[in-house]
């Protein structure tokens, strides 16, 4: 006869686990696909051979963006890999980019879609694309080193550029501010998750104010953005405030029982 509680002790930890064996499922399945055992092989022309190694440094991979969550197609299944039938889209041409990544970054594409850059590339057929400015598979996280007198000084002159940098660089500071903070809670054991919803939400407009590539619009937010990030700094100073109480609190509890210890045991040795 089974011991029942062997059977719930191995249902719980069971439990408990599934998350993980799931996560671990799921990114073993992005790191193994019929498009990276293709592009990692020696079968492939050498230009498309480095496309893995490149994807794998990059911002999509650490978000297990995977090839086919971009290009389409059945990652599972080699020979249908590259199937219209599966929905593969393949390598989108040079004026189709913008619509291929704004399948994803929505409010991004809009803003480049009114800016200088996107009205280039709508009228000339040459103006930058998202390619032109963040690779297309080592993709880093987004900030404002992006724009950089190299960079953008393969279309035009940086003067512009450098001004829209220099607007941008008050918030990008604020952000990093926050972000260092919201690390040393976590580090603390703090949950923050409020917290990261409010940093991720401001983020995300903020990115998406740089594809305007409108100095007067970006000056025009910065103080928008800043009390936003000072509103989350300030619930971090709080919670700083109330971890140093935490700690201060424990540490006088401490001493309070050891001086009853102590109390305790010279009482003991006076009533021998």
């Amino acid at each position: 006869m089974k011991c029942p509680h062997l059977c719930i002790l191995i249902s719980l930890i069971l439990y408990m686990a599934a998350p993980a064996l799931a996560q671990t499922a799921e990114g073993d399945e992005m790191r193994s696909t019929s498009c990276l055992d293709c592009h990692d092989s020696d079968s492939i022309k050498p230009e498309l051979r480095s496309i893995p190694s490149e994807w794998r440094k990059s911002r999509h991979y650490q978000n297990n963006i995977s090839c086919h969550d971009c290009h389409g197609g059945d990652p599972k299944d080699a020979a249908m890999a590259m199937s219209p039938e599966r929905g593969f889209a393949g390598r989108p041409q040079y004026d189709q980019v913008p619509d291929f990544c704004g399948r994803c970054h929505i409010g991004i594409l809009k803003n480049y879609l009114e800016s200088g850059h996107g009205k280039a590339l709508k009228t000339a057929g040459t103006g930058p694309n998202c390619v032109t400015c963040h690779g297309s598979h080592d993709i880093q996280k987004a900030d404002v080193s992006i724009i950089n007198e190299k960079r953008c000084s393969q279309c035009h002159t940086y003067d512009r550029a450098k001004a829209m940098r220099q607007a941008l660089s008050v918030t990008e500071k604020k952000i990093k501010d926050v972000e260092d903070g919201l690390r040393q809670l976590k580090s603390a054991g703090v949950y923050t998750e409020n917290e990261d919803k409010a940093l991720f939400n401001t983020q995300a407009a903020f990115r998406t104010l740089f594809h305007s590539v409108d100095v007067s619009l970006i000056k025009g937010r910065t103080d928008e953005f800043v009390t936003k990030l000072e509103e989350i700094e300030a619930r971090e100073k709080e919670i700083f405030h109330e971890l140093g109480f935490r700690r201060n609190f424990s540490a006088f509890l401490m001493m309070v029982f050891l001086g009853m210890a102590v109390v305790l045991m010279l009482l003991s040795k006076i009533g021998k």
